[in-house]
């Protein structure tokens, strides 16, 4: 596997020489890199959050006061994530051509979650998402801002029903599948032909080449006993809260966890418990035990037909809105929207392989730059500007605004901006971030998924909660991998945290966040190869052999928090509502100030920062 270590190394010492330069010069003193075909530990890499963690955890302070103002801006946006830059867009385009922005970011890539990894193989290019996944349901969810934003960028949603082809892995005989692992259930055993669930949309319920129920269920290492309960989760007329009235049923539902409900009024096992207890990682970054089982209900789960509730699955768009980056494509259609001569190309085929030129991001004389490894420590209104401080290769820097766009996580803002209201400070910070961990492995052929007949694998006991082919999308002269012969990206998802033990939320995610944080590249991989040879070897998979190259995408505060029915008291809207406040000439923004963590919110609380801001 090809090593990274001296190339990161380099840039540090790059970094670390031009740190007494001016930040146009330390940029231009830097070697020529490409952030997306790094591969390792990427995500909120190292050098990233130390500042913030120094700030926010050891409360250091910066020696700001004393600093000259080294520039001035109309806006200064914090955070270039698809909010940040959303703002940056919306802000030029209100304010005109001639206004001057700068963009600050922590990380050594623009994008925020939406990460880009890039593979070379035998001179064939391979694209990965490292975060923020799919443009989600945007006929339905998303606004006419939203709707706008993605027109103004050249996005044409129809264009993925051709590019996203549906039927590969059905036509090659391949299905859903679940791994069972020793650890919990005895052996290690791979059964395919998963049916679909209630959540699952028309058309991939006909593509799933499916085993009926029965037989699906009979091949699981449990129990004969755990597996009837299982098979009467799906029994229609059976009520496990039978003579409750629907209000009260509804109450019970909210106030229960999915894994109680299992385990409780369904009558079933700690052995059929543990079948579902992963499979809520991936959506809601939390095991079963903490996800209320009327959420489950309302993702399909089983368990909930014979209760005579009304309806509550509702009809979903197809899950086809995605570029071979992810949503990293939109961070790139935004960039190129803001900085024109940095790729060539103006829409959303070209993007997908057009050269970004880094070196273009942050130029003097240039209206809007986007400054990278650059942590902000101090917001600060001082009358009719705003004064920001920013930490850049252990330099503190300050820059002067008209105004400013919070659009980093909402938990930093008390310790940059402490001037704010107390109930305010409050509000940010219950918005603790949910750890998440998307990794990609470039594998030479896919011959071994084939011969075992799956291309998505759940994995509710084991260390990655999913395992699955990458999305078959070809789009703008990209080409997906379409015969098992060629090299493919293998994407893995791992949440950690500390289920089955009566934490809360937050407190689960503060300690997956440490887990995370204390993890080497080394310690991910053992991981991941010891799953994949254990999960595939059964169809000729050696990872020895295998795996050509591994991209970590290790992400400590991931999705924004959502409410917790088990958790949270029913006001936490107003609790977003609270946080998001303008004060004076700062904006927030972020998708943590909708209250959920996808893209279409993220752009509206953008849009919504910059109409405060410019009324």
């Amino acid at each position: 596997m090809p090593s990274i270590s001296r190339r990161d190394f380099l840039n540090g010492v790059a970094l670390a020489v031009a740190a007494g330069l001016t930040p146009a010069a330390q940029i231009a003193a830097e070697p020529l890199r490409y952030p997306p075909a790094l591969t390792g530990l990427r995500g909120q890499h190292a050098g990233s959050f130390e500042t913030a963690h120094a700030q926010a955890r050891e409360g250091k302070r910066f020696p700001l006061d004393g600093l000259p103002i080294d520039e001035r801006y109309d806006l200064v946006v914090v955070g270039a994530g698809i909010s940040g830059l959303a703002a940056a867009a919306f802000f030029h385009r209100a304010a005109g051509p001639s206004a001057r922005i700068l963009v600050l970011d922590n990380h050594d890539d623009f994008g925020g979650h939406a990460k880009r990894n890039e593979f070379t193989l035998d001179d064939r290019l391979v694209i990965g998402y490292g975060g923020s996944e799919s443009i989600d349901s945007p006929k339905t969810h998303y606004s006419d801002v939203a709707k706008g934003l993605l027109r103004d960028l050249g996005v044409e949603i129809e264009r993925f029903e051709t590019a996203f082809e549906r039927t590969l892995y059905a036509s090659l005989g391949l299905s859903r599948g679940v791994f069972f692992a020793r650890e919990a259930f005895g052996r290690d055993v791979l059964v395919a032909g998963e049916p679909s669930g209630g959540g699952t949309d028309e058309s991939s319920r006909r593509l799933a080449n499916a085993k009926p129920l029965g037989e699906f269920v009979a091949a699981f290492p449990i129990s004969s006993a755990s597996k009837a309960q299982l098979l009467a989760l799906y029994d229609g007329t059976r009520d496990p809260l039978a003579g409750k009235t629907a209000e009260e049923k509804l109450e019970i539902l909210k106030r229960t966890s999915y894994r109680d409900y299992l385990t409780g009024p369904c009558g079933c096992s700690e052995e059929v418990a543990n079948c579902f207890q992963g499979r809520t990682l991936g959506f809601f970054g939390l095991g079963c035990d903490a996800v209320p089982a009327g959420d489950a209900r309302e993702l399909g789960y089983p368990g909930f037909d014979g209760l005579g509730l009304l309806a509550q699955v509702p009809a979903r768009e197809p899950y086809i809105y995605h570029f071979p980056d992810g949503n990293a494509s939109l961070a790139r259609l935004l960039v190129r929207s803001l900085i024109p001569d940095i790729a060539p190309g103006h829409g959303m085929d070209d993007v997908v392989l057009a050269a970004f030129d880094y070196a273009k991001l942050d130029r003097d004389g240039q209206g809007v730059r986007i400054r990278l490894d650059s942590t902000c420590v101090d917001v600060r209104n001082a009358g009719d500007s705003v004064r920001i401080g920013y930490v850049r290769a252990g330099v503190p820097r300050r820059v002067e605004a008209k105004h400013a766009v919070l659009a980093c996580f909402h938990m930093v803002i008390p310790h940059i901006m402490p001037d704010l209201p107390a109930s305010q400070r409050e509000a940010l910070a219950r918005n603790v971030k949910t750890p998440l961990v998307y990794t990609n492995v470039l594998t030479r052929d896919w011959h071994p998924w084939a011969r075992l007949g799956v291309h998505d694998i759940s994995a509710p006991m084991s260390f990655h909660s999913r395992l699955k082919l990458d999305f078959p999308v070809s789009l703008g002269g990209y080409r997906h991998a379409r015969d098992p012969a060629e090299p493919i990206c293998l994407h893995l998802v791992h949440v950690p945290g500390a289920p089955n033990r009566g934490l809360d939320a937050r407190a689960q995610f503060r300690i997956g966040q440490a887990q995370l944080l204390d993890m080497t590249f080394a310690d991910f991989e053992a991981r991941i190869r010891d799953e994949l040879d254990r999960m595939l070897g059964p169809g000729g998979f050696s990872s020895a052999r295998d795996i050509a190259a591994i991209t970590v995408n290790r992400w400590p505060h991931g999705y924004g928090y959502v409410a917790n029915s088990l958790y949270d008291e029913d006001d936490y809207d107003a609790v977003v509502e609270r946080a998001r406040q303008t004060s004076a000439r700062v904006a927030i923004a972020n998708s943590d100030a909708g209250g959920d963590a996808y893209a279409h919110l993220a752009i509206e609380q953008a849009a919504r920062a910059v109409r405060e801001l410019l009324g």
